[in-house]
């Protein structure tokens, strides 16, 4: 599955836990899914409210007893990690705590391994962030996207005293990510909303091309006049998740011998530069791999006023659409990136080594029908070439012959 945040009126943990019970979470799921949590003394009160003109759900987390007391980031890490939650939910759980520990450290000048919560605002993290997991986890979601996060505007009374909207922490959480300032002058997006926001989705853009199953709204504690304070959800089937450029019809089955093909869906991700020093561009390519892109090209253009610059385009598994985007904002000078869902059609194939006297070479092998074609990894031909002063034809050859005389054998 798929869910999508629309982040019209910002985002916080309550409004999330109430958008996913409201696109069809089961309460009772939930409340069974949180004792994996080794904590106590609260309990979650669901309720059905108006936010202006929207009928939305509404989670609190309700604190029935409060020792005076803080729970630093080491100790939540702890619990976190000695808990029974679900192996994907305690590493989700775990890499947004992080987030939001290093945004608050880094705003208050600590480091993270000092960051404290008090005791309500801790439970209340535990359960919002946590509970919000395991919401994804219980309805099947693998990927997400969001829309750009409207902030608020004015100030907020904080325990440090009079504090800018967006608080420092969510303005620390929110680099790289499209944010905006529309409606009530409040807070609409708090720090445990952007922790989980930046951590799980991979693609921040616009309402991508989906066919929802179900819409959900969660309802924030505030209830300004004139104003929905609500967190929108779309949840829509993954198969059913297609770019707009991409006819549904294309399908392996579909193609000439395509029984033997493979599909699936990545993302894609396109910006265009003019104006960066190009000695950099094979530091940044270099990167994107690194960081989980599956393909990268850079297509000489002209744009306006006549400039030369390039279309860099790069192709990812979907979970890593978002780290992808915020690296091509840190690492170049774009302003922008355009990404979409698409499916692709692939050949199968396998890897396999040939030893030479040389060396090792790992060989790609694919299938297109019933025919095999072989293809030498051209970095270890190189490695070789470099090392003994052979050509690096003359080790393809050699390679390929080896081929030959392994199938003969």
């Amino acid at each position: 599955m798929h869910l999508h945040f629309d982040c019209f009126s910002g985002i916080s943990g309550d409004m999330t836990l109430g958008a996913l019970v409201d696109v069809g979470l089961s309460p009772r799921a939930l409340r069974q899914g949180l004792k994996a949590l080794p904590v106590s003394g609260y309990r979650l009160k669901i309720s059905k409210v108006h936010r202006g003109a929207v009928h939305a759900t509404k989670v609190d987390v309700v604190i029935s007893k409060v020792a005076e007391k803080r729970r630093s980031w080491t100790q939540i890490r702890r619990l976190l990690s000695t808990s029974r939650l679900p192996p994907q939910v305690k590493k989700q759980a775990l890499a947004v705590f992080e987030r939001l520990a290093t945004a608050e450290g880094k705003v208050h000048g600590q480091g993270p391994a000092n960051v404290s919560f008090h005791e309500v605002g801790a439970i209340d993290a535990l359960v919002d962030i946590v509970g919000g997991l395991l919401g994804c986890h219980e309805l099947g979601v693998k990927t997400f996207s969001a829309s750009a996060v409207n902030v608020g505007a004015g100030t907020i009374d904080g325990t440090h005293g009079v504090l800018p909207v967006p608080g420092p922490a969510v303005a620390e959480m929110a680099k790289g990510y499209p944010i905006y300032s529309q409606g009530p002058a409040m807070e609409l997006t708090t720090p445990t909303g952007m922790a989980l926001l930046t951590t799980l989705t991979q693609n921040v853009n616009r309402l991508p091309f989906v066919v929802p199953d179900s819409v959900g709204y969660g309802a924030g504690t505030a209830d300004p006049p004139d104003w929905p304070n609500v967190l929108r959800v779309f949840l829509a089937d993954t198969a059913l998740t297609l770019s707009p450029l991409t006819p549904a019809s294309l399908t392996p089955a579909s193609l000439p011998g395509g029984e033997g093909y493979q599909a699936d869906q990545v993302v894609l991700l396109e910006t265009n530069i003019d104006d960066m020093n190009p000695q950099l561009y094979d530091v940044i390519m270099e990167r994107l791999f690194e960081n989980g892109a599956l393909d990268v090209c850079m297509t000489p253009t002209i744009m306006k006023r006549n400039r030369p610059g390039i279309i860099l385009t790069v192709l990812a598994q979907p979970e890593h659409a978002g780290t992808l985007t915020q690296l091509l904002f840190g690492e170049t000078t774009t302003l922008g990136v355009r990404s979409q869902l698409i499916s692709r059609t692939t050949l199968p194939r396998s890897m396999q080594t040939i030893r030479l006297p040389q060396g090792r070479v790992r060989v790609k092998t694919i299938r297109v029908g019933k025919a095999i074609k072989h293809r030498p990894e051209f970095q270890d031909c190189r490695t070789i070439a470099k090392k003994t002063g052979m050509p690096i034809q003359e080790i393809i050859d050699r390679v390929m012959q080896a081929i030959r005389d392994r199938n003969r054998a």
